[in-house]
């Protein structure tokens, strides 16, 4: 399993970090966790064949996470032609939050039949999926109350792998994060406590205890990142290879 970091950043772009963007790739698949409104601009910097993307898993409907969708759509009709289906799995209500937004970005575009089969998959908490050599599996997670949201746990062999997505700190994310080879943890701020996102010392303070191979922090705020050099756990980087 390979995953490369396409955007590291939080909504708001904090040091000029693309929207999350997680490209996985596995025997026989290839897929993104989550797809943000840079999602194009980060991958051709990379660079990265946009054409051999299988499938997005969507963690939750905030536009930082999602809000790439349509531009991919675009990149298929008209710089990089595509026949093949894209899948794309989320939560309840992706399907008509997605098309939705393609009718808001590109109106006479939405209203027409795209050459390609989009198949749309929303998951229910607990759920299991296979992607080529993958098991990827919804775990809920807790973020704002009125959206379900979900981090992936992305099993490959013995190897496996857990994405919060946006997420408050709780003990079920501990349980499922808990010996895993790589766990990419969404931390928002250093010492801002929210009941919606992760601070630096509530997973810091926890680390060792975890048992994981590697933590590597993602979705980083400016407040996180103008305090780079006090931090003892390893930050996401745009472009960054993270191999397992």
């Amino acid at each position: 399993m390979r995953v490369t970091v396409l955007g590291s950043g939080d909504a708001f772009g904090a040091g000029g970090r693309f929207h999350s963007a997680y490209l996985t790739e596995v025997d026989g698949a290839t897929f993104l966790l989550d797809c943000g409104p840079s999602i194009l601009q980060s991958a051709k910097r990379v660079p990265w064949d946009l054409a051999k993307l299988d499938a997005v898993l969507i963690t939750h409907l905030h536009g930082d996470h999602f809000g790439g969708v349509p531009f991919l759509f675009m990149e298929y009709l008209y710089e990089t032609p595509r026949t093949r289906p894209l899948v794309i799995y989320g939560p309840e209500g992706t399907e008509r939050r997605v098309k939705c937004l393609f009718t808001a970005l590109y109106e006479r575009s939405a209203a027409e039949p795209l050459p390609f089969p989009v198949v749309y998959h929303e998951l229910e908490p607990g759920q299991t999926i296979a992607l080529g050599a993958a098991s990827v599996t919804a775990v809920r997670v807790h973020h704002v109350p009125e959206l379900t949201a979900f981090g992936y746990r992305v099993e490959v062999g013995e190897r496996t792998m857990l994405y919060s997505g946006d997420t408050a700190w709780t003990d079920e994310l501990a349980e499922h994060a808990r010996g895993v080879d790589l766990f990419v943890c969404e931390c928002s701020t250093f010492e801002t406590r929210l009941d919606i996102h992760v601070s630096y010392p509530e997973i810091a303070s926890r680390a060792r205890e975890l048992g994981c191979r590697r933590i590597v922090l993602s979705h980083l705020g400016s407040e996180l990142l103008r305090r780079l050099d006090e931090l003892s756990l390893e930050c996401a980087r745009d472009g960054m290879t993270l191999d397992l």
